[in-house]
């Protein structure tokens, strides 16, 4: 699964991705960490991607609630 990144401007994150035939949301962490969120709808990707805080739109949203693995 190749999922591009798109950069973001963000105090803890360097990228999110996405990938739609899996529903598979990818962030890029600026500490180098790199995590994969599974089941995630293409529309809360969109609003992720036009939160004026990716951060805090990611902690609010996405961690807790969707399943998750760290790929690197």
């Amino acid at each position: 699964m190749e999922i591009s990144k798109n950069y973001v401007t963000s105090s803890n994150v360097e990228a999110i991705g996405y990938d739609e035939s899996s529903n598979t949301l990818r962030v890029w962490f600026l500490n180098g960490s790199v995590y994969d969120y599974l089941n995630v709808p293409s529309i809360e990707y969109n609003a992720l991607s036009n939160a004026p805080s990716i951060g805090s739109y990611l902690a609010r949203n996405i961690k807790g609630v969707y399943p998750y693995s760290k790929v690197g």
